[in-house]
């Protein structure tokens, strides 16, 4: 018995070292890897290779470009005042005790050679860029209406596509055309890109305007919004250098009225901006937001990177309002001065002129070239956006019902409720799933309890709190039942 206990406790001890065997080479085989595809970086002044040159390594894992390795010496052998001051003697550095690994969000990917890159030139083939109406048809999918909007975009990308494969033509340079979009809250601005980012194989990056400010004052300079675009790209420059940035909000940065203070989080933004948005080389921060001596930097060349910008501008309606009423005046063929009071679709009647009057610099808007509006939200628009979408809010909540296995529906009453709430909250599709939780919360809560409920419809008068839902038992033909005390409104 004594054997068997013996044999069983050396074969344990046999498999652990095996195990703890495997786990050393895996770990030796990721860092011969990430020494492959990522550059060395200083750990003192933590510039990379490409900067600096070849490095000297230490033991632990440790490289220091020839600048910092002498002035490391100067200072040892010369000895320091705040050495002196501290007590310390001259030698009192043990490089030893350093920190050994330096984090994976600040390594930077090495550059490709000219045999990659004539393998990605490839990949990147006319013949294989997606077409127009095959980037639309994906964004009808998950957007509804804004077929506008969305064939403005898909041309966009798909020219971004061609300029990137091609670079050049006959000698013709093909400029990049920048984007600003416009639409009212809750049309789908920001829903649009962030459907396009999972349609598309480039680096997409997706901020805000609103944390942006003039270099040298607390926030996010201009840069750091490259810097997330290197992120998505998995610190691969040559990859950023192709992707596509969107900055929503873009309409915070405009410029301030009536102030006599310095406009660091508007008109200076805008012109900090102008030279990214044009096509320029950067130094950009590697895996943080902000330069420093501990983060280290690498340029980038935004001539290849699509800008497409995004905003509600609120009062802009106003401002073109303005415009339009001058027109008017006495006499047979005068415009009326209420004409566009009542006018839904009056934001795609906007003009460069109403963007400068709102606050926006020319320098910045000429940098825009393709302008564009989503259109506000309509009652049967609504309608679509809840059940139509592959995603749509009323096929969410039917998923969760079903995984009680209970039915879920809705009438068409039901639906035209909901839409008609969301069009008084006027905050576009955003309101839709704010007025579901408020009337789902108690079915949620009170179905569980019960598990001869097979159905559930949702009715007009139970969303006008005037009735309550239609509740069909399992194998029972379909009643009404009071499910939920609701008080008559």
């Amino acid at each position: 018995m004594s054997n068997e206990l013996d044999d069983t406790h050396e074969i344990e001890i046999d498999n652990k070292e095996a195990a703890l065997e495997n786990k050393t080479s895996d770990k030796k085989t990721n860092d011969v890897k990430d020494k492959e595809d990522y550059e060395s970086v200083c750990y003192i002044c933590r510039r990379p290779e490409s900067k600096v040159g070849k490095m000297i390594r230490i033991p632990n894992n440790i490289c220091i470009c020839s600048d910092c390795m002498q002035k490391t010496f100067d200072t040892i052998n010369n000895g320091s005042p705040y050495m002196d001051m501290m007590g310390l003697p001259p030698n009192f550095m043990n490089l030893s005790n350093l920190q050994k690994d330096i984090p994976k969000s600040q390594k930077l990917k090495k550059k490709k050679t000219e045999e990659n890159k004539e393998k990605e030139d490839k990949v990147l083939d006319i013949k294989n860029i997606p077409s127009p109406h095959i980037i639309k048809g994906q964004l009808d999918d998950f957007v509804v209406g804004q077929e506008y909007a969305k064939k403005v975009i898909s041309v966009g990308v798909y020219n971004h596509y061609k300029r990137v494969a091609t670079n050049t033509m006959d000698d013709i340079e093909i400029e990049k055309s920048n984007m600003l979009m416009i639409g009212p809250t809750g049309s789908g601005k920001t829903f649009l890109v962030k459907t396009l980012a999972r349609l598309l194989n480039v680096p997409l990056a997706i901020t805000d305007a609103t944390s942006l400010t003039e270099a040298g004052y607390i926030g996010d300079d201009v840069e750091s919004v490259v810097s997330k675009l290197l992120a998505a790209a998995d610190n691969d420059v040559e990859k950023a250098e192709r992707g596509i940035i969107f900055i929503d909000e873009i309409d915070k940065i405009a410029k301030k009225k009536n102030t006599n203070n310095r406009d660091v989080s508007g008109e200076s933004v805008q012109q900090g901006m102008l030279k990214l948005l044009e096509g320029s080389e950067i130094e950009v921060p590697v895996g943080a937001s902000s330069k420093n001596a501990m983060v280290p930097m690498t340029t980038i060349n935004t001539k290849n990177i699509l800008f497409i910008c995004g905003g509600a501008f609120p009062d802009l309606d106003q401002i073109i309002k303005t415009r339009l009423n001058k027109q008017s005046s006495i006499g047979f063929s005068a415009d009326l001065k209420d004409k566009y009071d009542n006018d839904p679709n009056l934001l795609q009647k906007v003009a460069v002129e109403d963007l400068r009057e709102f606050g926006m610099i020319p320098e910045f808007i000429g940098r825009l070239p393709i302008i564009f509006t989503l259109e506000g939200l309509t009652k049967e628009m609504l309608v679509k956006v809840l059940k139509e979408p592959k995603n749509a809010i009323l096929k969410q909540y039917k998923k969760l019902l079903l995984l009680d296995e209970v039915l879920l529906e809705f009438d068409d009453g039901a639906l035209e409720a909901i839409a008609e709430k969301a069009l008084e909250k006027k905050t576009g599709a955003r309101a839709l799933r704010a007025i579901i939780e408020e009337f789902m919360l108690d079915i949620m809560y009170e179905i569980p309890k019960d598990e001869n409920i097979g159905k559930v419809t949702i009715t007009r008068e139970y969303i006008e709190k005037k009735g309550v839902p239609v509740i069909e038992m399992r194998g029972t033909a379909t009643q009404t039942i009071p499910m939920l005390e609701q008080q008559e409104v």
